[in-house]
């Protein structure tokens, strides 16, 4: 049985999934980051072949996520995309027709506008916390209690108290003026939950046309609390898709895929072997310019297996650049930088 790969390495969490040919989830795996993405991925790797019959071959991979150059290096990716793109591919294909895409993950939030299949605009929050899983964590922990429990016990509140959401300094302190008026947990909690929809669709969604069918992704969709602030706050019907904790990764499984059968090449997947092997990270100031900018160096047994980070291509060589091609590239952008002279 052929299947395809798909990772989505995050800021919080790392999702690997393995698609059959039908695109149905033959496993899938949910990690903490841990502020070690190799680590994890390489974790990951060695879980799912454990899950996965022997019988299996990867055919294609494809990596995303705000680490999917790492990613991309630890599974030799056929196929690298930004998660905008992978989580619109992943939707449309559980659900069709679907129109606006709310995905909130540990870090940052999104929405993503798609009409006739195609995602056309989209939005982004990655400077403020108040709107994003971390901070559920972090209040959850303050109250001693799971995150898994703040969903089924904010749907219990009978009048939500109103908190300030714009801000996780404020809503924290306002939180806590509830606690001391003697408001009860779960008007408190469901007041976050929609102060959170309130600050996503004032802020991520402000100009965006949010139309029917609604999509709620990522990790924060396992939270039923928020799927009713936002079924409220925007008057309309909220689809959770299944598997939406790991739809981004099983966007990246798709278009890998697609990139294996457009192509005819065998995948350039290294193999879950490479869940063992010895991976370096470090960084370098390239000085050919005004710039500055960092280079980011991922080596493998003292070898170089890609760089990345300048605002030109002059060090641009990543896992999914055959050695055959990349080291006469890499030698040509030692000679000359159009792009920064």
């Amino acid at each position: 049985m052929k299947a395809y790969l798909g990772v989505d390495v995050g800021s919080v969490t790392t999702k690997l999934v393995a698609l059959d040919d039908r695109y149905n989830v033959l496993a899938s795996l949910y990690l903490r980051t841990r502020g070690r993405p190799i680590e994890v991925a390489q974790q990951g790797l060695d879980e799912l072949s454990r899950q996965l019959p022997a019988t299996v071959e990867i055919a294609g991979a494809g990596a995303t996520g705000s680490g999917r150059y790492l990613a991309g290096v630890v599974v030799g990716a056929d196929v690298i995309k930004n998660e905008i793109t992978a989580h619109a591919v992943g939707a449309s294909h559980f659900v069709p027709g679907v129109q606006t895409i709310i995905e909130i993950g540990g870090q940052d939030s999104k929405i993503i506008i798609l009409r006739d299949g195609v995602a056309v605009d989209f939005g982004m929050n990655t400077v403020c916390a108040a709107g994003t899983g971390a901070f559920l964590d972090q209040q959850a922990a303050r109250l001693s209690m799971s995150i898994e429990s703040v969903g089924p016990l904010a749907l219990q509140s009978k009048s939500p108290v109103r908190i300030a959401g714009r801000c996780t300094v404020f809503a924290e302190s306002d939180m806590i003026h509830k606690q001391q008026m003697g408001h009860r947990v779960e008007d408190i909690l469901y007041g976050l939950c929609q102060a959170m929809s309130r600050n996503y669709l004032n802020n991520v969604g402000l100009g965006k046309e949010v139309r029917e069918r609604v999509v709620f992704q990522g990790g924060v969709a396992f939270n039923k609390g928020m799927i009713r602030a936002f079924e409220e706050a925007l008057d309309m019907p909220v689809h959770v898709p299944p598997h939406h904790e790991v739809m981004g990764a099983i966007g990246a499984a798709m278009l890998s895929r697609e990139a294996v059968q457009s192509t005819g090449l065998p995948t350039r997947f290294k193999g879950f072997a490479a869940s063992a092997l010895s991976y370096r990270t470090t960084s370098f100031e390239c000085r050919h310019c005004s710039n500055h900018c960092e280079i980011v160096q991922v080596s493998v047994n003292k070898r170089v297996a890609a760089r990345w980070g300048g605002r030109c291509d002059r060090w641009e060589v990543t896992g999914t650049v055959s050695p055959r091609v990349a080291a006469p590239v890499a030698a040509a952008k030692e000679e000359a930088c159009a792009v920064c002279q």
